[in-house]
């Protein structure tokens, strides 16, 4: 009978590591940007004059005797060049911003995130703040340098004229966005005698309170932490989306060199690891460790890095806008070019083409006169002299055009009927008027019960101006 095997010796179990705990907001350092010059930021300074020109000049345009572009909350109306919408209109304004997000998806889904590094307000204003902030600090090192010394009066001069100039730029930004809800001449008439309404002096403050806020102090924590949109821009992409890309396979291994020295001879790829690349960067990223949520597509390291590239004597685009697939497979721009046009951004066209066409069909075809028509509900029906029976009904005439309309009105659709009241009514331009009429039907004329009849309100200037509202008339037993 063989010996019973010894017994292992109790092995001690390693103890299980602590899991660490990540968290989703990191204290902030600061990120000093480095000013860069280039195609792509001439672009983006096109887009910032752009969009300021057209947001604080629009309001001064005059139109009609009033300014151009007016949401005139007071009257619910708004103004917009030669159209005038009304409540009813909202239609018009779901349309819109259908078109809006369908153009995000679409561009988004061909060249990423353009809007936001081009045109999206945070970056607008961001760039603008930062401009001021280099024009008096300095550059990025003196930056630097000043927010490293001691307190002096040299250093809080440097500082009040920067934080004057951020403040005055954010009320004024602040005045502008009110300008566009109320007048803005009686807005500048109101701010001489300092006669602001208390909800016009709430907005003008908050809005410059906010404008400072994002663009002066939160600036990429807003992109990082609080827009939505990059954490949802995935969705939008695919391998064949134009992104900024940093070329792996030409730029690593990365290090210094001498100018004008072969990278391959000392076993180097093109980057020179001078991370001139994240210094310009608004985000503070590395556009290096490859694609990042916190890139917002605006290319300031293109530039940066095509000047490097450009004083090393190495050809240009080690960072530049390409697609996965063609990092992959090697390809020209002739083969990106080719997939522009995939399943994705044909749907996307697609539906933006059909919305805005029957966008535009809308304010084509809009008509310029609207009517409701109300019944007179205390008294559905009421006899009259010789025999009548009458309904009352309450109109409510909108002419949606900038000029006085003189508007006729008919009853019409039953044997008999004929209206009590006036036969005309003028409107005012952009106005509604309201008018009583009554439809008379002698007795017995039609049977007990409700009837189809029409109101028939046309322009008198314009027979093509007309509106044909339905409505019934009460036959009592």
């Amino acid at each position: 009978m063989s010996d019973p095997a010894p017994s292992r010796a109790a092995q001690p179990q390693p103890a299980a590591s602590p899991q660490q705990e990540e968290s989703l907001y990191a204290v902030r350092e600061k990120v000093y940007v480095r000013a860069v010059t280039g195609l792509f930021a001439k672009w983006r300074w096109g887009l910032v004059w752009f969009t300021q020109i057209l947001f604080y000049g629009l309001c001064w345009v005059p139109w009609n005797g009033r300014q151009a572009v007016l949401f005139h909350l007071v009257e619910r109306k708004f103004y917009i060049f030669g159209w005038v919408f009304w409540p009813q209109d909202v239609f018009f304004l779901a349309i819109l911003l259908i078109i809006a997000a369908y153009a995000l998806f679409f561009f988004t889904a061909i060249a990423g995130r353009l809007w936001c590094g081009y045109a999206c307000p945070q970056t607008v204003y961001t760039e603008i703040f930062m401009w001021i902030e280099q024009k008096i600090e300095g550059d990025r090192n003196k930056r630097m340098k000043l927010d490293k010394s001691g307190v002096s009066g040299k250093k809080l001069s440097i500082k009040g004229m920067k934080y004057g100039a951020w403040i005055a730029l954010s009320l004024w930004t602040g005045f502008t966005f009110v300008g566009y809800f109320t007048p803005i001449k009686e807005l500048v008439a109101e701010a001489v005698s300092f006669s602001f309404g208390p909800w016009e002096l709430f907005w003008i403050l908050f809005y410059g309170a906010f404008t400072y806020l994002m663009a002066g102090v939160m600036r990429e924590q807003v992109c990082k932490y609080m827009c939505p949109y990059a954490r949802f821009q995935g969705v939008m992409f695919d391998p064949d989306t134009l992104v900024i890309t940093y070329d792996t396979e030409r730029g690593d291994p990365r290090g210094a060199r001498k100018k004008g020295v072969d990278p391959r001879a000392v076993g180097k790829g093109d980057c020179v690891d001078c991370g001139i690349c994240v210094q310009v960067c608004p985000t503070g990223i590395d556009i290096r460790d490859g694609m990042q949520y916190e890139c917002i597509g605006c290319a300031a390291c293109i530039d940066a890095c095509d000047q490097v590239m450009e004083k090393m004597n190495y050809p240009k685009g080690l960072i530049r806008y390409s697609t996965e697939n063609a990092v992959k497979m090697h390809w020209g721009m002739k083969e990106i070019l080719a997939h522009v046009m995939r399943p994705r951004t044909l749907i996307y066209g697609g539906i933006l083409g059909i919305v805005t066409i029957a966008f535009v069909w809308g304010l084509a075809t809009r008509a310029p006169l609207r009517v409701d028509i109300i019944r007179d509900r205390a008294t559905l029906a009421r006899e009259v002299a010789d025999g009548y029976i009458e309904n009352a009904y309450r109109l409510q005439v909108m002419n949606m055009t900038e000029h006085p309309r003189k508007f006729s009105m008919a009853l019409e659709g039953a044997e008999g009927l004929r209206m009590v009241g006036p036969s005309s009514i003028e409107v005012p331009a952009a106005t509604t008027q309201a008018v009583t009429v009554q439809a008379q039907i002698p007795y017995g004329t039609l049977e007990p019960g409700s009837h189809p009849i029409h109101l028939s309100v046309q322009a008198e200037d314009d027979p093509k101006v007309r509106v044909k509202e339905h409505t019934t008339f009460i036959m009592p037993r």
